[in-house]
């Protein structure tokens, strides 16, 4: 089965080689037929403690680190 691979912007880096990444997608309204802007937080795993607030990232999934975290950073 193929890894996920999902890309969206950096919310948060308060953590220990731990960064959210806050991850953005477009679905069509089934009834109204209006794009509405679904959004959905992720931890990712970033060892080297490298990105920021506010930087676009891609994250892939990988076997669970912690409780939470189930991506790694890829850039």
């Amino acid at each position: 089965m193929p890894k996920r691979i999902l890309t969206g912007k950096v919310t948060s880096n308060k953590s220990d080689k731990t960064i959210t990444v806050i991850v953005e997608r477009k679905i069509m309204h089934p009834i109204y037929k209006k794009f509405v802007t679904k959004s959905k937080k992720f931890s990712a795993h970033d060892s080297k403690n490298k990105f920021n607030i506010g930087d676009v990232v891609s994250i892939r999934e990988c076997t669970p680190i912690s409780k939470n975290k189930r991506f790694e950073v890829v850039y």
